[in-house]
């Protein structure tokens, strides 16, 4: 039996990335959406999913791009002199390979995100971190930690098979995921077989981050596998909005509209996958 858990990342980061994760629930395949603690949206985003109950909330742990929680001198290596979280993943990993991030303070700063998002009351099943830094040495050593220490069931590992014969030579982008999967597969040894935390069997979706359409879904669910695989995907509303506040490039508009497409629970029936949630696993 193949069965999917399909995650809405980013939700409290910005109101329309809540809006189009929740229009993704409402109206499309949506199961699970991770929360940022650090986002500007984020009590708002708290308040919908509280009238959403049935819907998987887990923790998308932020180390880059946003303010921290944390008072930025308690973690200096984790910060520019802005106060601020270093700008993206490119900016924390040369940091990073040159022992110029403590541990220490990643560990304080998303103890502290997990900790706001538990206090709110909403039950957390599952964990993962924005860019997906989650999975670098070390620092998924602490993410697992801090999981069990707080009873989060799940972690994502990511695991992309669309990565191979695929090439992006403006972007580099087919190097990047080859590191990311081979960094998934170092994250998934550490797993206890008979530990507390738990990872799915593999993740879809992440090689079209920002680009889902119905036919980019279509061949992302054609390489599900018999087990539970997790679509990553990043719903929002108002392009216009959230272009002016982040520089991805993302296509959020059209990505929510794919996960909504009425054509996409016979898409998934002719595949023979089930729609599942973390909670029911």
């Amino acid at each position: 039996m193949k069965k999917l858990i399909v995650t809405a990342d980013d939700v409290g980061l910005h109101p329309g990335m809540t809006r189009g994760a929740l229009a993704a629930a409402d109206a499309g395949i949506v199961t699970a959406v991770s929360v940022a603690a650090v986002g500007r949206a984020f009590e708002p985003a708290v308040e919908r999913l509280r009238e959403r109950p049935a819907l998987d909330a887990g923790i998308h742990l932020t180390l880059v791009g946003e303010r921290p929680l944390s008072p930025p001198e308690e973690i200096p290596s984790l910060v520019g002199r802005d106060g601020a979280l270093l700008s993206g993943y490119p900016a924390l990993a040369r940091r990073f390979l040159w022992g110029g991030i403590a541990i220490k303070e990643i560990e304080a700063e998303l103890r502290r995100q997990i900790e706001r998002l538990l206090a709110t009351g909403l039950p957390l099943v599952h964990a993962n971190a924005h860019q997906h830094l989650h999975v670098l040495p070390r620092v998924f050593e602490t993410v697992l930690r801090l999981a069990e220490e707080h009873g989060i069931p799940f972690v994502r590992i990511p695991c992309e098979p669309a990565v191979a014969g695929r090439w992006w030579p403006r972007t580099g982008r087919t190097a990047q995921l080859a590191v990311l999967n081979a960094l998934g597969r170092r994250a998934r040894r550490r797993l206890e077989p008979t530990g507390s935390v738990r990872a799915l069997d593999r993740t879809l979706g992440v090689v079209d981050a920002g680009h889902l359409t119905v036919e980019r879904l279509r061949g992302a669910l054609r390489l599900a596998v018999p087990g539970v695989s997790e679509l990553v995907c990043h719903p929002g509303l108002g392009d216009a909005e959230l272009s002016a506040a982040y520089d991805w490039d993302y296509d959020w508009d059209a990505e929510t509209a794919a996960l909504c497409d009425p054509g996409v629970p016979e898409m998934l029936r002719g595949e023979g996958i089930e729609l599942t949630s973390f909670s029911r696993l």
